[in-house]
């Protein structure tokens, strides 16, 4: 008497890879929409990043702007310092 096997008969190898790739298809999911920007909006934030630092380097205090001294040692209006109007 046979016995009967009940189920298909499936490859072990193929079962494998398939879960393989449905475990890896459902972390590009969650990575997708954890990380994934469109290219315009990436070129957008990087634009806008660009800006930014331009702007702050643009506004940047140089050594003679901090301690508020020039080279010469000059006013800049050209008055004395006794506070009288400059000479023409």
């Amino acid at each position: 008497m046979r016995h009967a096997m009940s189920g298909e008969i499936i490859n072990l190898k193929r079962a494998r890879k398939a879960k393989a790739r449905s475990v890896k298809e459902a972390e590009a999911d969650v990575n997708r929409v954890k990380f994934g920007r469109t290219k315009a909006a990436r070129e957008l934030s990087s634009a806008k990043g660009s800006l930014a630092t331009r702007r702050l380097d643009g506004h940047r205090l140089t050594g003679s702007d901090v301690d508020g001294s020039d080279d010469d040692g000059s006013d800049d209006d050209g008055s004395d310092d006794d506070g009288s109007e400059p000479k023409p």
